[in-house]
């Protein structure tokens, strides 16, 4: 249904901010093509920092996980070649390219990727009205269920991904966009939401015609 690969990707961390000195502990990104998952990067961190114990609480994992995990400085740079130029996307997509972007800077990389896209403006678009976009629930009110541990990264880019194949099967289904471009999804989520069905209208009656 892609036209385009996509990139979904999720980080763990020890907290909400890089610019508070938080930094990443775990990383999943999950290569969509069409409709399938076709490649994955999975690793845990060790940037060398304190895993407070509410974030232990919260994901499971502990200091001895990240203490006995590949570096930071091997990660980020497999990671980055990883994704090359393909489009990435995540759920509150801002928080996880911020961090991505911040370790880049302390390595002194650039990333080539394009987007992203975020799922949760995506969902305030396509599913305005829910009680919440955030995952969990978000996936659970879908049907979509998760495979492993939630926020723990590849569960949830699993759940993500699928939330986004979900989306893209409702266009398809609803408004006849058979195969999307991944921009079209981005360029849904600059719409305010009473403006999302006339625009997704007018995107299905253009390749009626």
């Amino acid at each position: 249904m892609l036209d385009k690969p996509i990139v979904m990707f999720d980080f763990e961390t020890t907290g909400l901010s890089p610019a508070h000195g938080d930094r990443v502990t775990e990383v999943a990104a999950l290569r969509i093509v069409g409709s399938t998952v076709v490649e994955r990067f999975v690793s845990l961190i060790n940037c060398r920092v304190r895993i407070p114990a509410f974030i232990t609480a919260l994901t499971g994992i502990t200091q001895a996980m990240v203490d006995g995990a590949p570096p930071v400085r091997e990660v980020i740079p497999e990671l980055v070649r990883f994704i090359g130029t393909d489009l990435l996307a995540a759920h509150n997509a801002s928080f996880d390219e911020r961090f991505l972007l911040a370790e880049c800077a302390r390595l002194g990389m650039k990333t080539r990727h394009d987007g992203p896209i975020c799922s949760v403006k995506l969902s305030r678009r396509v599913f305005p009205g829910l009680a919440t976009y955030s995952l969990g629930p978000l996936a659970a009110s879908l049907n979509i269920k998760f495979k492993g541990t939630a926020h723990r990264a590849e569960a949830d880019a699993e759940v993500a991904s699928a939330l986004l194949l979900h989306i893209t099967t409702h266009l398809r289904d609803r408004h006849g966009l058979s195969c999307i471009d991944p921009i079209l999804l981005k360029e849904i989520t600059k719409l305010s939401a009473r403006k999302v069905p006339e625009f997704l209208e007018k995107q299905g009656a253009d390749r009626r015609v």
